[in-house]
């Protein structure tokens, strides 16, 4: 499929085929919690097929392969796309977008969108996705956000915040306009608390480099976004000449059913 990268946002095109490898080290994982709400509310088990949806590298692929169902994956971009194979080969991983899904009417029992809804939250997309799933099958949509109530996360979200220009994100809500759809039942929503432990370097600098629209800017602004962080790290007491410190995050599962 050749729609790939001119279908998605400008941001996402450019910032991940460059990022690939910052997203792989930079990004969270997801709460053990995640485990029961595939299996409980979303019914994932042996037996079912689920669809990850804007997969990216397969950070939450893994989720999907242990409940046991089988997985398939659709990424845009190659570059995240080869990541994800090359760690997940047992997982079939599709070139496509969320508008042009490249699998048969009501072949999945559930789709799940990790860290992707907020990029394609559209009616075409929604429509395209009722397609796919079965009846009663679940749509899944999962964000990690870390925990601005902490008042060196809010900093840090000021700085990346300054740069977002027109990308979609999670926090502003505007894809929640897109329902209540047709065809879908009442979105549910349900919150785990978390943290995402290792150094500095990793958790925080390589974090914020792996986001699409600071990874897509040029050399020279990146690297004042770098500064800026490093000099809240330094100024941080918590954070601070500290090898291994923890970024507090809040993962928001929602997920509706396909009625008819």
């Amino acid at each position: 499929m050749k729609q790939a990268t001119h279908a998605i946002h400008h941001a996402a095109a450019e910032g991940y085929t460059a990022t690939a490898d910052n997203y792989v080290r930079g990004r969270p994982d997801y709460p053990p919690e995640v485990a029961d709400w595939l299996r409980d509310t979303l019914g994932l088990q042996a037996g079912r097929t689920a669809l990850d949806l804007g997969a990216g590298t397969g950070k939450f692929t893994p989720r999907l392969v242990a409940t046991g169902a089988r997985v398939i994956a659709v990424e845009p971009v190659a570059q995240m796309r080869d990541k994800l194979s090359a760690a997940l080969p047992q997982v079939e991983a599709l070139p496509g977008t969320a508008q042009a899904i490249p699998l048969p009417d009501a072949s999945v029992d559930a789709i799940v969108c990790a860290q992707a809804f907020h990029w394609f939250a559209t009616p075409g997309a929604l429509a395209e996705i009722h397609r796919v799933l079965k009846p009663g099958g679940k749509l899944g949509l999962v964000w990690n956000m870390r925990d601005a109530r902490v008042s060196w996360v809010a900093q840090l979200d000021q700085i990346v915040n300054r740069v977002e220009g027109d990308t979609p994100r999670y926090y502003t809500g505007a894809w929640r306009k897109v329902f209540p759809f047709d065809g879908f039942g009442p979105l549910q929503e349900q919150h785990f608390s978390h943290g995402h432990t290792g150094s500095p370097e990793d958790v925080i600098v390589m974090r914020v480099r792996s986001t699409s629209f600071i990874a897509a800017l040029p050399d020279a602004q990146r690297e004042i976004i770098d500064a800026q962080v490093r000099a809240l790290i330094a100024a941080t007491p918590e954070l601070s000449s500290k090898e291994v410190v923890t970024v507090p995050y809040e993962t928001a599962a929602f997920h509706t059913v396909k009625e008819y």
